[in-house]
């Protein structure tokens, strides 16, 4: 596919609109805020965490992230072990304090990815012209007194997303936690693969987990990005995704010493792709999710995900937050 250039798709049949916003819409009954100019169309549920499920490239008609169907969490279920995963839409989470696996931490039990990421938040619409909107979203979690805010803005001549966020500490004792950015990619984004770009200088790959085969990687190994040591033998280049059906495997691994803060995921074949840029100091690993062809079988994916996430992490791994605090990657708020 050829890209078109700025001029066709600035093509005189569909003039410039600028930008809008509207929060006058609902998702399975959850609150929904659209952001949109003529280049993206962004949809956030301030019902469910501030997921944005919906993050659409207008000249391709083409949305970057998963997809899955939607549902809004039950009250009461939000803070089950598994309620991430059973609510869990595909799409960019905000995932605060704990990361991974349930864990407790000072008393205080967290389910998988808890706890604000299936809560509902408040908003509120702060700029509304033709040159650039602005929404401001936040919350405070339920378990642990972290009060969160962010503002989300568009720009009318930009393909981008600005994002502002500011997390403070509301007890009367330092806190740990674990704060990442878990932003999973998609078909058709992925169907005929992609390559990621990101300075990184080492690749660890998670250790082996029971039921969770098979790898595409050697579990436990480390190396220097992109390489890697295959799970059959061999060598692997971990910047390549597959195209959707080359390769049924999944992986779990982690991005290190970032030398700076940024990466790009693109499809090489329909030249277009996916950016980020973000606070190294702040976000320091860069967590790598895969699930190829479709590969889980049974609970929880039954054998219908594909997807490759790189999510920006304070901390890691994926075991739960005392693991982070042990190793000292936690982020400690005082």
């Amino acid at each position: 596919m050829t890209p078109p250039d700025e001029q066709a798709v600035r093509w005189p049949m569909f003039p410039p609109r600028g930008c809008r916003i509207s929060d006058e819409w609902t998702c399975q009954g959850m609150r929904t805020v659209i952001l949109e100019n003529d280049w993206l169309r962004v949809v956030v549920l301030v019902d469910k965490g501030s997921d944005i499920v919906e993050f659409r490239y207008k000249p391709y008609d083409l949305n970057f992230l998963l997809e899955r169907p939607l549902r809004a969490p039950r009250s009461g279920d939000s803070l089950g072990n598994l309620a991430f995963i059973d609510y869990y839409s595909g799409g960019w989470n905000e995932i605060l304090p704990n990361g991974g696996a349930p864990a407790t931490y000072k008393g205080a039990q967290f389910g998988q990815h808890g706890e604000i990421s299936l809560i509902p938040w408040r908003h509120a619409i702060i700029t509304d012209t033709p040159d650039q909107v602005a929404v401001k979203l936040w919350v405070r979690a339920h378990r642990t007194p972290f009060y969160l805010e962010k503002t989300l803005t568009l720009q009318g001549d930009k393909a981008a997303l600005f994002i502002h966020e500011r997390l403070t500490n509301e007890a009367g004792e330092p806190l740990h936690c674990m704060w990442g950015q878990h932003i999973a990619f998609g078909n058709p984004f992925l169907l005929d693969g992609a390559r990621i770009q990101v300075p990184a200088q080492r690749l660890r790959i998670h250790a082996a987990m029971d039921g969770y085969e098979p790898r595409r990687f050697e579990p436990g190994s480390e190396s220097a990005w992109p390489n890697a040591h295959a799970a059959s033998g061999g060598a692997a280049d971990a910047s390549i995704v597959p195209a959707y059906g080359d390769e049924s495997a999944q992986e779990m691994a982690y991005l290190t010493e970032l030398t700076d803060g940024w990466y790009a995921i693109t499809n090489q074949a329909r030249r277009v792709g996916f950016g980020l840029r973000f606070d190294h100091n702040l976000y320091r690993t860069i967590w790598y999710w895969q699930q190829l062809g479709n590969v889980a079988k049974g609970y929880p994916w039954w054998g219908r995900l594909h997807t490759t996430a790189l999510e920006p992490w304070t901390s890691y791994p994926t075991n739960g937050l005392p693991e982070a605090v042990q190793n000292g990657t936690a982020l400690l708020l005082q």
